[in-house]
């Protein structure tokens, strides 16, 4: 498999001295126009990789504010279809920073498996991170993704025990996605000890670059799991800011704002 945006940012960061800041909103939210408008100003507010969230109705991982901004993109018009679009105008201005799909199964199932991977490589994502498609499926879209060049993503828990960790980690590409805390999106702010803890055992076994996601809100706690980890994953406060009003030219101000805060916070940690 070459080399992809992804494998090369983290290199970059590396050679830098300091952790990723990895952003993610909701395709489609609160409407396209906005959406996108949103995707093209994260990375001159810091962002050095964006996770794109596909809009979907039962999203078991999710918690309240990223549910609401899926109802949201949904009931705006939202489908894969048009998240490939967007991803596809963002990738028209900005070749350079990795974007990676984050979702579930059944969207890309409907839509055919073969059909998406084509779509998705010619629109410019880099990555996928399928939230119910356990290591045990990897003939469903682990391999055809890695075949077709795009980094597929895995998730490990404070409950991936070192029995689990090998099965989540083979086929696995990019970097590990570590879920902080025992729950879904935005129900805690996680534990910079307990995320230490975890990373030093998991670190023994993992080769892979580790970004720390679920519960991370202000710049000073990305900055202390910037400390620890390869990079921190800012999802549910970004969403949060678009539901405080119904001004899309507020919403994406704040978005911005409190990314750019963030990544203000991340980048005060010199890991070199």
């Amino acid at each position: 498999m070459r080399e992809t945006r992804i494998d090369r940012r983290f290199k970059e960061l590396k050679a830098d001295g300091r952790a990723a800041f990895v952003t993610y909103v909701m395709a489609g939210d609160p409407n396209y126009a906005t959406s996108l408008e949103i995707v093209k100003g994260l990375p001159a507010a810091g962002a050095d990789l964006i996770e794109v969230g596909l809009p979907f109705t039962d999203p078991m991982a999710d918690g309240p504010a990223i549910q609401q901004a899926g109802l949201r993109a949904l009931a705006a018009g939202a489908t894969l279809k048009s998240t490939l679009k967007l991803i596809s105008e963002f990738r028209e201005t900005d070749d350079d920073t990795p974007i990676v799909l984050m979702g579930y199964y059944n969207p890309i199932y409907a839509y055919g498996v073969d059909t998406f991977l084509v779509d998705a490589k010619a629109a410019g994502i880099d990555g996928l991170i399928v939230v119910d498609l356990p290591s045990e499926e990897d003939s469903e879209l682990c391999i055809p993704a890695l075949k077709a060049g795009l980094n597929f993503i895995r998730l490990a828990t404070p409950t991936t025990d070192d029995q689990r960790l090998p099965r989540v980690l083979a086929n696995s590409s990019g970097f590990l996605y570590y879920v902080s805390i025992a729950g879904t999106t935005g129900a805690a702010a996680p534990s910079p000890v307990d995320v230490e803890v975890a990373l030093t055992r998991i670190r023994k076994t993992a080769k892979l670059p580790i970004a720390v996601g679920f519960g991370i809100r202000t710049g000073a706690q990305a900055a202390e799991i910037a400390k620890i980890a390869d990079g921190a994953v800012v999802g549910t406060a970004l969403v949060e800011q678009i539901a405080l009003g119904n001004d899309d030219a507020d919403a994406l101000k704040r978005v911005l704002a409190l990314a750019t805060e963030i990544s203000v916070g991340i980048r005060s940690i010199d890991k070199s």
